[in-house]
């Protein structure tokens, strides 16, 4: 029985833990990332007012919690050398792992990535893959080495990416899908000989999550929508109305093919208040109909409906 340290947060987080239990291995240590990302007082606060899915994932498992405020504090290594596991999981983590760290482990320390590398390194890949419109992404468990998701992969499986998929689901497949993968290779890592295979150095794509939220409606239709898709839930997209800024729903975009001869890009030519929605001019003769947009602000998203009805009118340039 392989004996086993998670650190992470999260959906992956979750679903390391189970697929590690699915697998009949021990977990003897968990490493949550609020005690890295808050300080004691307030993640206390956070764990009996407001408890996240991690922590009630934690408790419900009776796992031992390891103490420290870094992966890489003298503190976390004194604990991972007591504990002496065969492997340790990174399943989303902030922090680059020190090679102090990530060699302690008696057989490896592996990290679960959302993507299949050596495509889409670095963080939160799901918002690039769905705004590169890629048709399939995946999971790729690999070993942790130096550099950023540049180690040797030890299993990997598809996802496809669906044409409504925005990054939240994504995000949920890949994670489910990193279960069972994980599972798989912990039982074939506890009975046989697992032989890493070495990324393809030329194949390897990164990309940086900085993404413009201000909608072009000059750009591909295809484009605008990907776009509004893969930034949810972690933001939002917005155009403007005469200065006002007002976001669509991931969920509500409908392309139409129409003959826009003789409107400008950006055209208002449709309006329904009580649906929330508008429909606007994009290039080759396509419209976008957004449907459930809001105004932006706190309060100001209940006037929706009284500023479509009053203020958007047929023909208005949306900027």
């Amino acid at each position: 029985m392989l004996k086993v340290v998670i650190i992470g947060y999260g959906e992956m987080f979750n679903n390391a833990i189970a697929g590690t239990l699915d697998s009949g291995s021990k977990i003897v240590g968990v490493f949550r990332h609020d005690r890295v990302k808050y300080p004691r007082p307030i993640r206390w606060l956070k764990d009996k007012i407001n408890p996240d899915t991690d922590y009630s994932y934690v408790q419900s498992y009776k796992l031992h919690e390891i103490k420290a405020t870094s992966a890489n504090s003298d503190s976390f290594r004194k604990q991972l050398l007591a504990l002496n596991p065969d492997i340790m999981i990174v399943a989303s983590w902030s922090e680059k792992l020190e090679k102090l760290t990530y060699d302690m482990p008696k057989t490896a320390t592996i990290n679960l990535h959302p993507s299949l590398l050596p495509k889409y390194r670095g963080p939160n890949p799901y918002i690039q893959v769905i705004k590169n419109r890629e048709e399939k992404t995946g999971i790729t468990i690999h070993l942790v080495d130096d550099g950023i998701d540049t180690g040797s992969i030890l299993d990997q499986r598809e996802v496809k990416i669906l044409e409504t998929d925005t990054g939240k689901e994504l995000k949920s497949k890949v994670a489910l899908t990193a279960r069972g993968a994980l599972c798989e290779l912990l039982q074939k890592m506890s009975e046989d000989v697992v032989f890493p295979v070495m990324q393809k150095e030329e194949n390897a794509t990164y990309y940086s999550n900085d993404i413009d939220t201000d909608i072009d409606f000059s750009k591909p239709v295809e484009e605008i929508t990907a776009s509004i898709r893969a930034i949810h839930p972690w933001g939002r997209m917005y155009f403007y109305h005469k200065g006002t800024a007002i976001y669509p729903n991931p969920y509500r975009l409908t392309i139409i093919d129409a003959d826009t001869e003789g409107k400008q890009i950006g055209e208002v030519i449709a309006t329904d208040f009580k649906d929330k929605s508008i429909a606007v001019v994009c290039p080759d003769n396509k419209l976008l109909r957004m449907g459930g947009i809001r105004l932006y602000g706190s309060f100001k998203r209940f006037l929706t409906k009284g500023y479509i009805k009053r203020a958007i009118k047929i023909g208005d340039i949306l900027e």
